[in-house]
């Protein structure tokens, strides 16, 4: 075998080695990629779950006379406001924009709670009593999914930085994906005041 041959072969096996390679990486940052949007999907199949348990609660509620309609419009907007935000998970200020909005229908739930307390006839119910077990559930499955989210995440981040997938990543433009962050002021401890009660 002459030596021209033995650089060919050399040539030849290097180039296949760089295309396994690339369609490796390639197909790594492609899977990550899939991880990360199919564990977003369940985070907003939670939040849909708990938007309609909310729904169903705000028809009970509705139904009961002289409840206050004020807080009850503001579980209406926040709702509305909410399901409006379209994620792009590429789009770190999207998801901090649907974050707030179900912060704000959370809040705006807390409250709706809060007043209801004064409505022993409206706590009695069935479906109000249902639905309190039901939304604590809904939460810890929310939680989980946001975990399981920046997992993925995580993982897909990894990827498109480090070497040699980063080439890669940087060649087919896979870009790293935000993070679910806690809720603003979540690091503070909640203000329990105890007063006043026997």
């Amino acid at each position: 075998m002459s030596t021209k041959n033995l650089t060919l072969i050399i040539i030849l096996v290097a180039v296949l080695l760089l295309a396994f390679a690339g369609c490796n990486g390639y197909n790594g940052l492609v899977k990550g990629d899939q991880n990360v949007q199919t564990a977003w999907s369940n985070v907003e199949t939670n939040y849909q779950r708990r938007t309609d348990l909310y729904s169903s609660i705000v028809k009970t509620i509705e139904g009961s006379a002289n409840f206050e309609k004020s807080t009850l419009s503001a579980v209406v907007a926040a709702r509305a406001s909410a399901t409006q935000v379209k994620v792009d998970i590429n789009d770190a200020a999207t998801l901090q924009k649907y974050q707030a909005a179900q912060g704000q229908l959370q809040s705006a739930f807390g409250r709706l709670l809060a007043v209801a307390e004064n409505y022993p006839d409206l706590k009695t119910t069935k479906s109000f009593q249902d639905f309190q077990a039901q939304i604590e559930g809904t939460e810890n499955r929310i939680n989980t999914a946001r975990r399981d989210y920046n997992t993925a995440v995580n993982s897909y981040n990894l990827s498109v930085r480090t070497f040699p997938k980063n080439i890669f990543a940087g060649i087919f433009n896979f870009k790293e994906k935000a993070y679910y962050k806690a809720d603003e002021g979540a690091e503070k401890n909640p203000d329990i005041n105890f007063n006043g009660i026997k």
